[in-house]
């Protein structure tokens, strides 16, 4: 497929009535949806305008409304989470020894030797305790740290840090 005078100019008009690249190239005939961007682009006709994407309304929830009706949205107890920053020590268990009333998170890989997992109490629900829960489930779009300062990690876990270095 060769580009004529006559089928760029036909392009210009498509191009400039707003149809899009793969209407064109069906009007057309015979090029592709890419052939077309392409030659718009070398013929530096004007750049197309991506479409604004309607917003989504966000939610808002009404928290004491909840907590009048004896329900806390899991992001709420997350924030709650947040604001203890003191977590009780592990106490190390082995696959034989877990109860309902131990944290699960396993600490370490199963093939190695000193493979264990956290025991610390869950919290309720969870069959974590609150550190792990807090790296468990996060909230949706939470991108940030949970902790800023090196100050604010329990001495364990900067153990931990260090050990896996």
């Amino acid at each position: 497929m060769s580009w004529t005078e006559e089928r760029e100019a036909k392009l210009k008009e498509l191009w400039e009535k707003g149809h899009t690249a793969s209407q064109i190239a069906e009007m057309l005939g015979g090029t592709t949806r890419n052939a077309v961007i392409g030659k718009a682009h070398r013929l530096k006709l004007a750049g197309r305008v991506a479409p604004k994407k309607a917003e989504k309304p966000k939610k808002h929830f009404e928290i004491n409304q909840n907590k009048q009706q004896g329900y806390i949205s899991r992001k709420e107890r997350f924030k709650s989470i947040l604001l203890d920053k003191n977590f009780e020590p592990e106490k190390p268990k082995k696959l034989e020894e877990l109860s309902d009333t131990n944290c699960r998170w396993p600490i370490g890989h199963p093939d190695e030797k000193d493979f264990y997992f956290c025991g610390r109490t869950p919290i309720e629900g969870f069959s974590y305790c609150k550190l792990h829960v807090l790296y468990a489930f996060q909230p949706k779009n939470q991108k940030e740290e949970l902790i800023d300062k090196e100050d604010d990690v329990p001495e364990f876990i900067e153990k931990k840090v260090k050990a896996s270095k």
